[in-house]
């Protein structure tokens, strides 16, 4: 059973409750169970976690690289702002799926450019929430297919 980290940044603790008209009305703590639902069903754990502080989440990176096999992360704003995430990133050896909820490309122009999309193995956007299934599906397929070679 291999570790899949589910990271989360800024402002997604408030998920359901901003601006549902963009990002649904979902909260954080369905994400989360329906995260461990799939993974748990793909044979996987899951540890999810969501912070507003950069810091956290490049710790949580840290961490991933002595026990996790694949980071599933919503960035949120540190999309277009983190140099420090996008270099933790690149010291984990595992696949990455970067998830937003939004469609990004359809958004104000700052939101175009991700420091993170530099590391990922691929990039969902603009599919809900759903967006986070469909990464653990894609980091459980890479791991599959790296047990295979």
């Amino acid at each position: 059973m291999s570790l899949i980290y589910v990271l989360n940044g800024p402002n997604l603790n408030l998920l359901g409750k901003r601006q549902p008209h963009i990002y649904g009305h979902e909260t954080l703590v369905d994400v989360e169970t329906d995260c461990r639902k799939l993974a748990s069903k793909l044979g996987h754990e899951i540890r999810f976690h969501q912070s507003n502080r950069e810091y956290e989440i490049i710790d949580w990176i840290h961490e991933a690289r002595e026990d996790g096999a694949g980071i599933v992360i919503n960035p949120a704003a540190f999309t277009h702002t983190s140099l420090a995430i996008l270099d933790a990133l690149n010291t984990f050896e595992g696949p990455v799926i970067e998830i937003h909820i939004s469609n990004v490309h359809k958004r104000e122009s700052f939101r175009h450019h991700s420091f993170v999309s530099h590391r990922a193995d691929g990039v969902i956007a603009g599919l809900g929430t759903e967006g986070y299934q469909l990464g653990i599906r894609r980091v459980a397929t890479m791991l599959k297919t790296e047990r295979k070679d």
